[in-house]
């Protein structure tokens, strides 16, 4: 049997009542393409996708260094907090700097 336990509060999550929650996150560098060219439509693009099939299937395991994927376990109360605050926005605001 698999025992979970939240990862922003440490409470164990049992097997009971309690529900748990899956947060996955994806983080990879946003691409916008330039303005389509005449050169653009002279390309093989499909010989280049199929060139990037290969070189995946050679070496499954790597990723491009930009790309990064997160799960966390979360428990009803962590849950409901991280749906009101996705990036924890409150507590960066919490900070009170005296100006010296």
């Amino acid at each position: 049997m698999r025992h979970f336990s939240c990862d922003l509060c440490g409470k164990p999550i049992g097997c009971g009542d309690d529900r748990r929650y899956v947060v996955k996150v994806e983080v990879y560098a946003a691409h916008d393409p330039a303005e389509l060219t005449d050169d653009d439509l002279d390309v093989d693009h499909m010989e280049e996708v199929s060139q990037m099939l290969t070189e995946a299937e050679d070496n499954p395991s790597e990723l491009p260094p930009s790309f990064k994927q997160f799960r966390y376990d979360l428990c009803p109360d962590c849950h409901t907090k991280f749906l009101r605050d996705p990036l924890n926005k409150e507590a960066a605001q919490k900070f009170d700097f005296s100006e010296n």
